[in-house]
This record gives C-alpha cells, structure tokens and sequence, in this order.
C-alpha cells in the first residue's frame, strides 16, 4: 500500500477498514464508542463521511487498540492487519535444541528447504561430516545406550540431505580445525588416530562432493559468528545451546545471510585449499 495515497483515498480507507474491523470483533458502534471514551456520533462520522478529512492520531490510536489492530492497517501504511507484537511472534520461533544426533526439527527444516542452498556456522566441527567413531566420542556420554541408534538415524538423514540436492556452504573458524587436529579445549581426549582419520575424512568429503558441499575457513580474531544456519530465503536459525531461535521475516533472513557472504568473502582458506590446510594440520600435530 502507498504510503503517497492522496488524502480524499485515505480517509475513504480509513472508513472502510475502521468497519471492517469492527465487523470482525462484533462491535457496535456505540460499543465502540464507549471503549474509546467519545460519543457515538463520533463513530458514525468516521464511518459515514465521505471527505478528505482524517480523525486525529488520538482516536485512530484508540480505534486500533479496541479493535486488536494497528493504526498503521487502519490508515493504510500496512497491508497487515496485526499489531506489531504480533507480527513479531509471527515471524520468531523458539524450539528446544536436544544435545542429541537425532533432532527432528533440524531434519524438518532441511526438509522444508530442499533444493535452496544451506549456509551454516556450526558450534564446532559440522555433525554431518563427522565419522561415528567421533560421534560415539562427543555424544556417548549423553545419549547411552541409544547412541547407535541415533547416529544410524542422523546417516540416513545425511543420505536424504544429499539426495535433496541442496548446496552446503559451511563456513568453520580456523582455530575450530586447529584444535582438533591438535586434540586440545573441546576435542581434548579424542585419540590421534581418530583425529587423523577424521581429519582424512573431511578433506575427502571436500575433494569429492565439490561444489555441492563448500567448506571455508575465516579467521575468528577478525570475524565472529555465533552457531547459525541459513535455510535459502525460508529462516536463518540462531543456536542458543538449549534453544534454537529461528527468524520467518525477509529483512532477517536477509541480514543473516548477508553476515554469512561476508564471512565467505573474507575466509582465510577457501575449498580449494581445504586439502592442503588439512595437511599442513596433520604434519603440525600429528
């Protein structure tokens, strides 16, 4: 909706709207007019005129708020009817993030995203390229004896991912694959020769699922990224630990994706070089 509308379409809005909305609430314009604290033939004029002239903010602002909408719907500046906390709720979702493989809003989202490109900054190495020996390591002690169970379910998942045809660009802080590599902070207690073998198996994973899967290093004394995954245009989802909190509306989504292109744009090893920077891990500190 123009926010230029000339006066006269305004006012004719403003009118058509007002009753609308009290249509949808079953309210009386004497109803009305008790709720807002003026008298009756103030409502009928604001729904009977047929000039330019606009009621004062006031009772616009009183109408919106009695009626459960925005002044912004009833003027004409919105095409949405809500009110802005409700826009709001609309548009954000809060879900608990198990520590566990097996995580079915994840899967539900990759699922409703087939076919877009995944961008993601995972809060360490990304699940989906780790062999299960690391994942019995990490999620072991908390999933017991499910644990098989799990990492079988989170394969067949990782098939159906790929198979959706959807590009992952993850984009990892250097000192994260340092630090495995060296076993250190996080990764410490996971044995070298996993270590090494895991490391193998990224490099792999790189090499031969290039440019479907796109892995870039940023260096995190000059760039910080919290956990995030981009959906395409659908969601970009922020991990809290507990919770994920996942964004609907266009202007975030498209601010996080922004925050990912940069750290893509600034990425100190790029996928080509992820073999060779492996590499030089693994003679460093193994």
């Amino acid at each position: 909706m123009s926010q230029n509308m000339d006066k006269r379409d305004r006012a004719r809005l403003l009118r058509t709207r007002l009753h609308e909305a009290m249509e949808t609430q079953h309210m009386t314009q004497s109803g009305l007019a008790r709720a807002i604290s003026v008298d009756r033939s103030t409502i009928s004029q604001l729904l009977s005129g047929s000039g330019a002239r606009l009621p004062n903010a006031h009772v616009v602002a009183s109408c919106a708020s009695a009626l459960g909408v925005s002044a912004d719907w009833l003027l004409g500046l919105t095409e949405r009817p809500e009110l802005a906390a409700e826009l709001i709720a609309a548009s954000i979702e809060v879900t608990k993030a198990p520590r566990a493989l097996v995580d079915e809003q994840i899967f539900e989202w990759h699922q409703e995203a087939a076919g877009y490109k995944i961008r993601h900054v995972p809060a360490g190495l990304p699940d989906m390229l780790k062999l299960p020996d690391l994942l019995r390591w990490e999620y072991g002690p908390h999933l017991g004896r499910s644990t098989e169970q799990a990492i079988g379910a989170s394969e067949d998942r990782m098939r159906w991912m790929r198979a959706a045809k959807s590009d992952y660009e993850i984009a990892l802080p250097l000192d994260e694959l340092a630090s495995f590599a060296a076993g250190t902070g996080y990764y410490e207690g996971v044995q070298a020769s996993l270590r090494l073998t895991q490391l193998d198996h990224i490099a792999q994973l790189q090499t031969d699922l290039y440019p479907t899967l796109r892995l870039h290093l940023f260096d995190a004394r000059r760039l910080f990224s919290a956990p995030i995954t981009v959906f395409g245009p659908l969601l970009s989802v922020l991990y809290l630990g507990q919770n994920y909190l996942a964004f609907r509306d266009t202007e975030r989504v498209q601010m996080v994706t922004r925050h990912f292109d940069t750290l893509v744009r600034e990425a100190t090893i790029t996928p080509p070089d992820i073999a060779s920077h492996i590499q030089m891990l693994k003679s460093k500190y193994l």
